[in-house]
């Protein structure tokens, strides 16, 4: 499979290119800057591309299989977001791609009140982390509206950090998954397993999931 990533060179994102090259797939890791790409595997055909120009996604991407966008803006930017999505979504739907969107937590619903979501939940996030958690709420607002196109949306759980690959996970669809303990997380290498499993294998055509341990 021909997959292309957007963000690549981030921390989810570089994840995500090398777990779809251990399993053999052909990636292109599309970055803004090219000469910023440390963080990408030298395997990968690295390109530059300007998420906010649709018509430079299009190029980027026509003639691979599927899209992942794992894009996230810079601090004080996190609104950018949005406009970044539907640029992607648009360049995907305009040659017929299907589109892993990698989304937030904000959207899910607490198992011990379901009343609220992780965004609206008082206490729940730190002042710090609302910004980006409002956009990928919106996000995922955008996405979910679309009636055309082939996408997949998914949130990590509460606590995405940087790990180990035990290749385990748990899926949900609307809720915050959480373990024995009360706890709600995954490694972002198991994160990028749960993705590459998705494009494998596709069982959230046109709808949101979430995943954890």
């Amino acid at each position: 499979m021909k997959i292309v990533v957007l963000g690549a060179n981030g921390e989810v994102g570089s994840r995500i290119v090398g777990e779809a090259l251990a399993r053999g797939h052909e990636v292109t890791a599309a970055v803004r800057s090219p000469d910023r790409a440390q963080a990408v595997a030298p395997e990968a055909h690295v390109v530059g591309v300007n998420a906010e120009d649709a018509e430079a996604v299009a190029e980027a991407i026509t003639g691979h299989d599927l899209v992942v966008t794992a894009l996230r803006p810079a601090e004080g930017r996190e609104e950018d977001l949005i406009v970044l999505t539907r640029s992607v979504l648009d360049a995907a739907n305009s040659v017929s791609l299907p589109t892993i969107v990698v989304g937030g937590a904000a959207r899910l619903s607490l198992p011990e009140d379901p009343a609220n979501t992780v965004l609206t939940a008082p206490g729940f996030l730190p002042s710090e982390v609302r910004p980006i958690a409002i956009a990928c709420q919106h996000q995922f607002e955008l996405v979910t509206a679309r009636t055309t196109g082939a996408w997949s949306y998914i949130s990590p759980p509460a606590m995405l950090s940087p790990g180990r690959r035990t290749g385990r996970y748990r899926t949900g669809t609307d809720t915050l998954i959480v373990d024995e303990e009360g706890q709600s997380a995954i490694s972002m290498e198991d994160f990028a397993v749960a993705i590459l499993d998705e494009a494998e294998s596709p069982k959230h055509q046109r709808a949101a999931f979430t995943v954890g341990y």
